[in-house]
């Protein structure tokens, strides 16, 4: 941002300094031109004068001389030709003397009592000249011509040397204008990045360093005045919150598990007949108590701030497949595994296993016999040379499927499909969605093509270098460890507690 209000300050001061020297530049340089040839001209016309008198008087021997030091005291050539444009005299070349110069155009001009001027390239050194040729004649009879040649060598280096002390003072203001420009834009990013700072901090949960309120412009000062009463309420919110999660499941489990002792001690007292009723209480108990416990790992889910590290998504793939082989094979189900033979993907610690395990739960669940859950890997490249690629596990079943409206809400919580079963919590999916976005991913639900549903979680490559800044720093590692720790504690009950799938 400093960088871009100087370069403004800089592109406003550079146009405002073309608009002013350039055109005085150009006229400077007009001006110069135009007062020198009208210094030569009037020059040319008092010798001029003088060379008819000296004619008049039959003083011809005089002209060269007083050529000659005309020439001297004006830096010039000086050619001195009769009525006839025959050379008298010239102070560069005595070889011209006694040639004819009238049919040159502007000899000729002056023969006819009109002067002329102007600018040409000297044939000898091939410099640019300024010549200026007038007649001298008191009456209609021109007596001579005088032609007079300044070399505009000196006159250039004059228009150069003022173009170059323009220059000399441009860059004199924009250097000041740089240095105001840039003090200017540090009292206005300075708070800007303070509260960058503070925003940084406040996204990782903990805000070390508020925004100053008394530097910068009024606004800035109102505005981080804001922030920090707006971070403040939010650190208290989220403090609470986090206090919630960590104390709500002790103070909830103590009785719930008071209360399912309560029940059970009632089963040898009860008549036969009520047997079935203190079943299904147990049952909705045992339901509650997966609901709280889905809750509460939403809420240290929302709650964590873990930085995703590289994880090997085959091995949790084959390890998870494993553990599930034996539930699916009690309902005649086989699980399939298929894909990259090395696939490493960020994700947060844990949440591989919690994914793989609601997943597998939910389509274990709508499952016919003798039927196959199929987990596949593959790696798909995006558009763009610079976006990284993605890998994909697709966990598909056999099982009824579900309509595309179906599929929009299966992700919102507590909401169970028309045909599921009363023993889910309508958790497990929207648990699946936190997990797979706190690994920077992203998780939907397809159609399969022969029927069913195919689960598609997308996760960044760990190769890719984008992403390398996401690893966990050495601070953060008791905190993954003890997230990995409540995750994997979780995986079960909430996977099979979830019936939105």
């Amino acid at each position: 941002m400093t960088r871009r209000i100087l370069l403004s300050h800089l592109s406003l001061m550079l146009l405002v300094l073309l608009a002013l020297e350039v055109p005085f530049g150009i006229f400077y340089a007009r001006s110069e031109l135009s007062r020198f040839s009208h210094a030569a001209q009037q020059g040319a016309m008092t010798l001029a004068e003088v060379c008819e008198d000296k004619m008049e008087n039959g003083l011809t021997a005089d002209l060269p001389e007083l050529a000659r030091a005309y020439g001297q005291r004006t830096d010039s050539r000086v050619i001195v030709a009769t009525r006839k444009g025959t050379v008298l005299t010239d102070t560069a070349a005595r070889s011209l003397v006694g040639r004819d110069l009238s049919a040159e155009p502007d000899i000729a001009t002056a023969l006819r009592d009109r002067p002329s001027v102007g600018a040409d390239s000297d044939p000898s050194t091939g410099d640019e000249v300024l010549f200026v040729t007038v007649p001298g004649g008191s009456n209609a009879t021109v007596a001579c011509v005088v032609r007079t040649v300044y070399a505009l060598g000196p006159l250039k280096s004059k228009v150069h040397a003022t173009w170059l002390v323009l220059a000399v003072v441009g860059l004199g203001v924009l250097a000041a204008v740089s240095l105001i420009g840039f003090a200017l834009a540090h009292s206005i990013t300075r708070p800007v990045q303070a509260l960058e700072r503070a925003t940084a901090q406040l996204a990782e949960g903990r805000i070390t360093d508020p925004p100053a309120t008394d530097h910068g412009p009024p606004e800035l000062r109102r505005l981080a005045a804001s922030f920090t009463r707006t971070a403040t309420r939010l650190q208290h919110l989220l403090q609470a919150q986090q206090a919630f999660a960590s104390e709500a499941s002790h103070q909830l489990k103590t009785p719930l598990t008071s209360l399912r002792l309560r029940l059970e001690n009632f089963e040898p007292h009860l008549a036969p007949c009520a047997q079935d009723s203190l079943d299904k209480a147990l049952g909705e108990l045992e339901r509650l108590d997966r609901m709280v416990q889905g809750l509460l790992a939403l809420a240290r889910l929302e709650n964590s701030a873990i930085k995703p590290e590289a994880a090997d998504l085959n091995a949790v793939v084959a390890d998870r497949s494993a553990i599930w082989t034996a539930f699916a094979d009690e309902q005649q189900v086989d699980i399939m595994v298929s894909g990259a033979a090395s696939s490493r993907v960020w994700a947060v610690p844990g949440a591989l296993e919690q994914i793989i395990d609601n997943l597998l739960s939910n389509a274990l669940r709508v499952s016919p016999p003798r039927t196959a859950i199929t987990l596949a890997i593959m790696t798909t490249l995006r558009e763009g040379s610079r976006t990284p690629p993605l890998v994909e596990l697709h966990v598909i079943d056999q099982g009824p499927g579900m309509t595309e409206a179906e599929r929009r809400r299966a992700f919102d919580r507590f909401w169970r499909g028309p045909d599921a079963d009363h023993d889910g919590t309508g958790l497990g999916l929207p648990m699946v969605r936190q997990l797979t976005r706190a690994c920077g991913g992203e998780v939907t639900l397809e159609a399969a093509a022969g029927g069913g549903l195919d689960a598609v979680v997308r996760l960044q490559c760990a190769e890719s270098r984008t992403h390398r800044e996401l690893l966990p720093t050495s601070a953060d590692a008791d905190f993954a460890g003890r997230a990995r720790r409540r995750t994997a504690q979780s995986s079960l009950a909430a996977g099979r507690g979830s019936s939105s799938g």
